[in-house]
Order: structure tokens, then C-alpha cells, then sequence
């Protein structure tokens, strides 16, 4: 496996139906693929999440870190670190 730990597969593949209205993956490899193919990134704490999202141009300088760990585009690992899925 690459970037992405066991658990944040696994996280994805039981959570992706917050960001799709489908399924994108079902097993573990297929999770890792797709996230590979759009390019997805895990982030150490919340304000590297906002980081990122102001450093791909999105103005989240009013949001607070509880109001972003709520868009659909990032997903808690629950060890600290946020995996984020731009679709």
C-alpha cells in the first residue's frame, strides 16, 4: 500500500457515502486506486486541512476547524490525521 495507512482505507470505504451518492470503491484496493487517481492527501491536524483548502484557492478563512472537519471532503481518521477527497 502507498500513502494511505490500512485504517484510512478502511475509513474511506465505510464513509464515502458523505462525499458520493454512490459507491466508489468496495474493497481496500479499490479504495487506495481511486484515491491515488484523484489524488487525495492525508493531513496531519485540522489546521493542515485549512491550509490546504486556502492553498488550492478555496476562501475557508470563516470557518472554524469543527465547521471543517464537517465538509464532505475530509474525513477523520480518528488519530489525529484527515484524509481529504476533492472529487
Amino acid at each position: 500500500m502507498s500513502e494511505y495507512s490500512e485504517e484510512c482505507l478502511e475509513i474511506f470505504l465505510r464513509k464515502q457515502g458523505q462525499l458520493f451518492d454512490e459507491p466508489v470503491a468496495e474493497t481496500l484496493e479499490e479504495a487506495e486506486e481511486f484515491l491515488d487517481d484523484c489524488m487525495a492527501v492525508v493531513v496531519n491536524s485540522l489546521k493542515e486541512v485549512k491550509e490546504y483548502f486556502e492553498e488550492s484557492g478555496m476562501d475557508v478563512s470563516g470557518l472554524s476547524y469543527e465547521e471543517l472537519e464537517e465538509m464532505s471532503e475530509v474525513f477523520s481518521i480518528g488519530d489525529g490525521t484527515y484524509l481529504i477527497v476533492e472529487a
